[in-house]
């Protein structure tokens, strides 16, 4: 018997552990939901990052209250970042130790693979 995958979820439990759902069904509900979450996760730290970009490209003088409200926004956002990728990663397949690293990356490489 084959035990089953889970999935890292983008939402943290009620103290702050790490969610998980069984991965069986990855078009079903929760997964799209989890799929949408993450992709809003991911667009919110794209704008954060433009944001403090903005602002450091000015060469003005960040204010404290400024500069520790965005640094909270980031390390926010890196947090999500980082969780969408350790799911993410979790969900691919186990490379074949026996195959060698610069097959892999060519095979990676062909149309039929990116399709």
């Amino acid at each position: 018997m084959q035990a089953t995958r889970l999935r890292l979820l983008p939402c943290s439990g009620p103290n702050g552990q790490p969610t998980y759902t069984p991965d069986d069904s990855p078009n079903g509900r929760i997964a799209r939901l989890a799929d949408r979450v993450e992709g809003e996760q991911v667009a919110t730290a794209e704008a954060v990052l433009s944001l403090a970009k903005g602002m450091l490209d000015t060469g003005l003088r960040i204010e404290p209250d400024e500069c520790g409200y965005l640094m909270k926004r980031l390390t926010e956002c890196l947090r999500d970042a980082l969780r969408v990728a350790e799911s993410r990663g979790g969900r691919l397949p186990a490379p074949n130790p026996l195959e060698p690293e610069a097959e892999r990356v060519l095979e990676d490489k062909t149309p039929e693979a990116t399709s």
